[in-house]
């Protein structure tokens, strides 16, 4: 094991951890640290297997909701219990917010749509700008509903923002909130909500993407500094997401509009 391949692979892996799940965008920081810095390194690779540290992580935050909802879904099927009707319906509402994003992405990656554009950084420079505009906009917005209170029209407007999410640099987690803010959630509302169309649309990814790795020929080596990368980036997801969280609900997500302007910007002007 060399010290330096593995220090590689850990800042990597705290960076994909860092910027999954804030307003940010992971792939387009990766996009931008792969041109500032030159590493002999499979990006594709390390990005699923990080991004799997990452869903693991937010499993884990969200797994008191999750057990909840999965017994009051079963529960509701089974008795049709008053009591669990509200998380039935918010069950459906994840998977109705998941479907616009789930059928973009398919015709995205079968006609790859982004062939031409997925590693062009100034996309990534455009994008940061994108989002900081879209943070800007909801910036003020306290929003008034709860989780029983949305509708199934909230969740396609969500979803639909969703899609924003797929094109490169721009954040899933920033267009999901600010959709679900636009849609008078309550803050920590439409934190939870993204989080909850996260989990699936992570989890079809993750799918799609492992026959990447299957039958790919990588040393025992190399699978141990991605393993490292992915507790890296798992370990990191949980600690970021509860500081996100708090940001959110404070309406502190100028920070961010201002981050991602400044960044966006140099990354434009800068980089090639």
């Amino acid at each position: 094991m060399n010290i330096i391949d593995l220090l590689k692979y850990i800042f990597l892996g705290f960076i994909q951890g860092f910027t999954e799940t804030i307003p940010v965008s992971s792939s387009g920081h990766l996009m931008i640290v792969k041109k500032l810095v030159h590493l002999e390194i499979d990006f594709d690779t390390l990005a699923i297997i990080t991004n799997f540290g990452s869903l693991i992580a937010i499993l884990f935050l969200f797994r008191k909701d999750i057990i909840q909802l999965i017994k009051s879904f079963f529960g509701y099927l089974t008795t049709k219990k008053k009591e669990y009707k509200d998380d039935y319906k918010y069950c459906w509402l994840i998977v109705l917010g998941c479907i616009p994003a789930g059928l973009a992405g398919l015709v995205i990656k079968k006609l790859d749509l982004f062939a031409k554009i997925e590693n062009n950084i100034k996309i990534v420079g455009i994008s940061l700008l994108v989002t900081a505009f879209l943070l800007f906009l909801v910036r003020k917005i306290k929003g008034k509903k709860n989780d029983s209170q949305l509708t199934y029209k909230n969740a396609l407007m969500v979803g639909l923002f969703q899609i924003l999410g797929l094109f490169p640099g721009i954040s899933r987690s920033g267009s999901t909130i600010v959709g679900g803010m636009t849609q008078d959630m309550k803050r920590d509302t439409a934190f939870k909500y993204s989080f909850m169309l996260y989990i699936p649309i992570s989890l079809a990814a993750m799918v799609l993407e492992v026959k990447d790795i299957i039958g790919t020929s990588i040393d025992t080596v190399t699978w141990l500094y991605y393993g490292i990368a992915m507790l890296v980036a798992a370990v990191v997801t949980f600690l970021v997401t509860k500081w996100f969280r708090h940001i959110v609900n404070h309406g502190k997500l100028i920070y961010f509009t201002m981050y991602c302007a400044v960044v966006g910007t140099l990354v434009i002007c800068f980089l090639n």
